[in-house]
């Protein structure tokens, strides 16, 4: 999964300019900071996806089979 660059010290200083205290802005950008970690990629979402598909499949093909086997025999 690629990195998700931000730029902690620009943050501080732009909050800071918008009036911020120091401890404000810092405790800021280590909320965004940390919640950039939860961030799903598309890649990472496409995983699952595909593997939510193939489950579905077989479900669909397993429970095709046993209902085959209850009424044809």
């Amino acid at each position: 999964m690629g990195a998700i660059t931000f730029d902690t010290l620009a943050a501080v200083q732009r909050l800071r300019e918008a009036g911020y205290e120091e401890k404000q802005a810092e405790a800021i950008v280590r909320v965004i900071g940390d919640s950039q970690d939860q961030l799903v990629s598309r890649e990472h979402f496409d995983a699952r996806f595909t593997l939510l598909q193939w489950m579905v499949g077989f479900n669909l093909v397993l429970s095709l089979l046993v209902l085959s086997k209850l009424f044809l025999h």
